[in-house]
């Protein structure tokens, strides 16, 4: 009678997932939120106890990870259109969505660049800005213009300054933005197109233009809850996300919030 008990007792304790398994979160976020992502979610953790796994890269690659079936509980895009695709193919949850922060697409250079301040804008008499001559002989670091975010903002900006043409043949592409910036960094090329938030936090680069936000789309991270989700603590990561203590972290890497915190 006892073994039956205690065997019926260990059935249904391995049938029950450890709390520790329950409270935690698993976020699939753009890789341009690395820094600053990783410090709410410290936070995060700190006041709640529960544990946050992030994992970085491209929109697009997420997206198709979490179409596939990958295990996340919050998609964070770095653009509105890999977000739209989530909700179209029904890999979130809808009112859930919110449009959280903002970001500039700037243009960067190695520290010890001789290019200093170059402004960014159509040129008397409809002539272009022309990226390819500031790059010389080196080339121009994107990331891949055909789906990531920050590459499709790039591409839409030098289209809409007349840049496009010339530049094309000098691009290197990278697999997400943080990658693009590394090839910066290491002086792989010569410039390169990044968000503002990448540039401040890698001290081997420096800011030399600003994309005009006419130039491009406005770039938005809207972040939701998947459709897989089902563990209840992810609600309150995403009020933690909405709130001042995560708008002040946002904002020290410069980041723009979108929305009025939620207390």
């Amino acid at each position: 009678m006892l073994a039956r008990l205690f065997a019926s007792l260990v059935l249904l304790l391995a049938a029950v997932p450890p709390l520790a398994a329950q409270e935690r979160v698993t976020v699939f976020a753009a890789a341009s939120l690395r820094n600053a992502l990783d410090d709410v979610d410290a936070a995060f953790s700190k006041t709640t106890g529960t544990k946050v796994v992030a994992s970085y890269a491209a929109s697009s690659a997420l997206v198709k990870q979490i179409e596939q079936g990958a295990p996340a509980d919050v998609f964070v895009s770095a653009d509105l259109q890999w977000m739209d695709y989530a909700a179209e193919h029904r890999l979130i949850k809808p009112d859930t969505r919110v449009n959280l922060l903002g970001n500039r697409l700037v243009l960067i250079a190695g520290k010890d660049s001789k290019l200093d301040h170059v402004d960014i804008g159509k040129g008397p008499g409809g002539l272009g800005f022309d990226i390819a001559k500031l790059a010389g002989d080196g080339r121009i670091a994107v990331a891949d213009v055909k789906a990531v975010p920050a590459g499709l903002y790039a591409k839409a900006a030098l289209q809409s300054l007349g840049a496009w043409q010339t530049a094309e043949p000098k691009l290197a592409m990278a697999e997400n933005v943080r990658a693009t910036l590394a090839f910066v960094a290491r002086g792989e090329t010569a410039i390169g197109i990044v968000y503002a938030t990448d540039a401040k936090v890698e001290p081997s680069v420096k800011i030399v233009g600003v994309f005009p936000d006419g130039s491009h789309p406005p770039i938005i991270y809207p972040m939701a809850t998947t459709a897989a989700a089902t563990n209840p603590v992810v609600a309150r990561y995403l009020d933690f996300l909405r709130g001042p203590a995560a708008k002040a972290i946002f904002e020290r890497y410069g980041f723009s919030f979108l929305i009025k915190p939620v207390s």
